[in-house]
């Protein structure tokens, strides 16, 4: 456990010393906030505030990601910006997940998400090197992913013919979507096959896959977004920001659909996004997760292994 904690902290310097180099400022957000993520796959803890009702509303929700604030300050004029802190997700416990773990977030004022993908490609290198390992580099597009793997176009395919691949495993069907399917693909027939010392980019995804990242008219549309891997890891998911209030409005209440039909809770939306975002700058963003880097630096598959307490003993 000591060792995990020197192995930390040591990542954090680099982490900090890497975005001071670059002229990135680290900021603080508020952790618990009146409204919540609407993402219907990602649930979130909520609490209840004690004290006078003058403080706000009395429901918080604790954030999944410090996203939604770092983007009302870059509306406000702060500029390229990052926070290293911790985030909530309930419902994620296991060898692999921790309903509370650490994540590095940062944006780019005037890049697209392919500019930073190089960044971030060029962070996890610095990582790896303090442990002694390198990483190839594999960078595609979504549809090659699927075609390369599967042998199908995920966005041309029948449901039925993405369903096939997936006939051996054991799922609950009911309620599942195509994009619920096309992550189960991902999950279960691709990432697997990702090399241990290889990291792999994917980007244009699906336009129904762009939560807030930018779409590009075509044919098919395409969401402006990438996630990174490391090995079989998913490691960082980064977007070419929305900056439309309208649409990204739009978004949150298709979220809150899917969310009621499966009588799940339905958090408010952040009207303090929503009224910014007219003003947010051409920018990219990006996530990653410390602890899942850790993991993959130590070839792990354990959260517990990078973790002071993991939830179980916290």
């Amino acid at each position: 456990m000591i060792a995990a904690l020197r192995q930390r902290a040591a990542l954090n310097a680099l982490i900090r010393a890497f975005f001071a180099e670059r002229d990135v400022l680290e900021v603080e957000t508020p952790i618990l906030s009146e409204a919540g993520n609407t993402e219907p796959n990602i649930d979130s803890f909520h609490t209840r505030f004690s004290g006078h009702v003058d403080a706000g509303s009395a429901q918080r929700w604790l954030r999944t990601s410090p996203e939604y604030p770092l983007k009302r300050l870059l509306a406000a004029g702060v500029g390229d910006c990052y926070e290293l802190g911790r985030v909530f997700r309930n419902g994620e416990a296991g060898g692999r997940h921790n309903p509370e773990f650490t994540m590095l977030e940062w944006y780019r004022v005037g890049w697209d998400h392919h500019r930073l993908i190089d960044e971030t490609v060029t962070l996890v290198r610095a990582a790896l090197a303090q442990v002694g390992r390198e990483a190839t580099l594999k960078v595609l597009d979504y549809r090659s992913l699927y075609q390369a793997h599967v042998g199908l176009d995920p966005f041309e395919a029948s449901l039925e013919q993405l369903q096939a691949p997936l006939a051996g495993v054991r799922i609950d069907a009911d309620g599942l979507t195509r994009d619920d399917w096309l992550d189960l693909l991902m999950t279960h027939c691709i990432q697997p096959h990702f090399g241990d010392d290889q990291m792999t980019v994917v980007h244009d995804w699906p336009a129904s896959q762009a939560a807030l990242a930018r779409v590009r008219p075509g044919a098919p549309p395409l969401a402006e977004r990438f996630e990174l891997y490391l090995g079989a890891v998913e490691l960082a998911n980064g977007y070419h920001e929305l900056n439309d209030a309208d649409e990204q409005r739009a978004r949150f209440v298709r979220d809150h659909a899917v969310r009621q039909a499966r009588g799940a809770m339905l958090p408010p939306l952040d009207e303090r996004l929503l009224d910014a975002l007219p003003a947010l700058p051409d920018c990219a963003g990006v996530a990653v997760g410390v602890d899942r880097l850790l993991m993959a630096m130590n070839r792990t598959a354990r959260i517990a292994d990078v973790l002071a307490f993991d939830f179980a003993h916290a």
